[in-house]
């Protein structure tokens, strides 16, 4: 079942090397069927976020009518990057396969983050009352 769900990935994959964009292909399975497939789109659609997995794990997640990805598994070509991986473990996806890890060194650009003093406590008590009344 493994070998078929990655197939379709490189078939995702393959669609996305005849448009020129880098190609990665990307299956999300749940209760063995696929309930998205995706193929990279950064090109296409000019948005450096249309990476298969973020684009499967959306498909998915409308299709489902949830965020949470609990019981799913994904299928994809390339291992993901660091925005997919997060995206990824934040949908809960129980399972990730891939087929080729990536060579490439992620350098992570140094960003200098400053909070914004003035303004903490209010945020933080916006936060908090949204919790508050969820739990």
């Amino acid at each position: 079942m493994k070998e078929e769900y990655m197939n379709l990935a490189l078939k995702e994959a393959k669609k996305a090397y005849k448009i020129n964009e880098v190609p990665v292909g990307c299956i999300i399975i749940k209760n063995n069927k696929v309930i998205s497939k995706a193929h990279n789109m950064v090109e296409k659609k000019k948005d450096s976020t249309m990476h298969a997995e973020i684009i499967a794990i959306r498909k998915a997640s409308k299709r489902l009518k949830n965020w949470r990805l609990n019981d799913c598994d994904m299928y994809i070509t390339l291992e993901p990057c660091l925005m997919c991986k997060a995206a990824i473990e934040l949908s809960r996806i129980k399972n990730v396969y891939y087929a080729t890890s990536s060579d490439k060194k992620i350098i992570i650009k140094e960003i200098k983050y400053k909070q914004y003093k003035t303004k903490s406590k209010e945020a933080l008590n916006i936060l908090q009352n949204f919790f508050k009344k969820r739990r």
